[in-house]
């Protein structure tokens, strides 16, 4: 039996366009385990949030489409789901926090109200039998997220919020009822550092106190050094590098991975960060090899032809590149040892 939280294998997510279909997410796997953090890191674009929208199963089915892969939560496949355990799944097991509060949030309805129906779908709600009740459980929640007087916040519309106040009320929604996985996805991108930083130590007591796992999107390198123990990066739908959060920070291994370290700034001075060459790949047409490639300063031509597989490195750190394999002609060998046996 598989003892993971959520175990994703191979999953792929394509978007259905004009030109053909956009291959955002191409064989992702991960896993987590229940109290854990991780961490997803890459550039705006990379297929982070599609990877977590389809362990939810909210994106449009005219628009997504998933050829392949599995998505298992507890061993139960969410790809094969009907309607009522998908419900229930969102409605006790699995909460996710949007980067886009204003999309979050219904303008029609109060915060209050709200965030009375996320207590009431979730059915924990066995101690609120009354409205008083609900208003004690939800005005706790909006205190948790650093909002000052929340009888008044309650009363509010989305629209007579401001952006940073959106997010946390967004946080606190995902934060109201107990959950076994929390999805972050860019939880910080519309707060100030300060409540940026008082943010991130509430999820990290609500890991520590009640062994909710943590899935933390972001493009800050910064926010998964002092928030997660272990790193997914991402680039252009693929997974490139795996490593616990001082390993990866110690020994970078993919030219990926260290093009997002030369992109931070030194406070020592030093000059511009240096960035990383290029663009993200056209998804529609992506190169048949390595999809970092194109913009790789130590690309072969093995790269351009041939997606390389995940190696372990060391313990706990694997890397997909060829850089790291004993030669590129052993690695040809055993592609066409593999060929004949099949």
């Amino acid at each position: 039996m598989n003892e993971h939280l959520l175990d994703i294998r191979n999953l792929k997510t394509w978007y259905r366009t004009y030109q053909g279909y956009a291959q955002v997410v191409d064989g992702v796997n991960l896993t987590i385990d229940a109290g854990k953090k991780i961490g997803i890191v890459g550039e705006s674009g990379c297929g982070k949030t599609t990877t977590m929208k389809s362990v939810l199963r909210v994106l449009d089915e005219r628009k997504a489409y998933l050829p392949e892969g599995e998505i298992l939560f507890k061993n139960q496949n969410i790809l094969k789901m009907r309607e009522t355990e998908l419900q229930q799944i969102r409605r006790k097991n699995i909460s996710m926090i949007s980067q886009e509060p204003s999309a979050a949030l219904n303008p029609v309805f109060t915060v209050g109200q709200q965030i009375f129906d996320v207590i009431s779908y979730s059915k924990q709600d066995d101690t609120a039998k009354n409205k008083k009740e609900l208003t004690d459980i939800a005005i706790k929640a909006i205190r948790d997220v650093f909002i000052p007087d929340p009888e008044r916040i309650l009363e509010c519309y989305p629209h007579q919020l401001s952006g940073g106040m959106k997010q946390r009320i967004c946080i606190a929604m995902a934060l109201v009822t107990p959950r076994e996985l929390l999805i972050a996805d860019e939880p910080g991108t519309a707060l100030d550092v300060t409540i940026q930083d008082q943010i991130h130590r509430l999820l990290r007591a609500l890991v520590d106190e009640k062994q909710t796992a943590l899935i933390m999107i972001t493009h800050s390198l910064g926010v998964v050094r002092e928030l997660v123990d272990q790193i997914y990066v991402m680039y252009a739908g693929n997974i490139v590098e795996v490593a616990t959060t001082n390993e990866l920070f110690k020994n970078p291994l993919h030219p990926y991975t260290r093009g997002l370290m030369d992109c931070v700034p030194r406070l020592s001075g030093g000059g511009i960060s240096a960035g990383i060459y290029g663009y993200v790949p056209d998804y529609v047409h992506p190169t048949p090899g390595c999809r970092f490639s194109p913009r790789c300063p130590y690309v072969k031509e093995i790269c351009r032809v041939q997606k390389p597989l995940m190696l372990e490195v060391s313990e706990g750190h694997t890397v997909a590149c060829f850089r790291y394999t004993d030669s590129f002609t052993e690695q040809h060998r055993q592609e066409e040892s593999i060929g004949e046996r099949a």
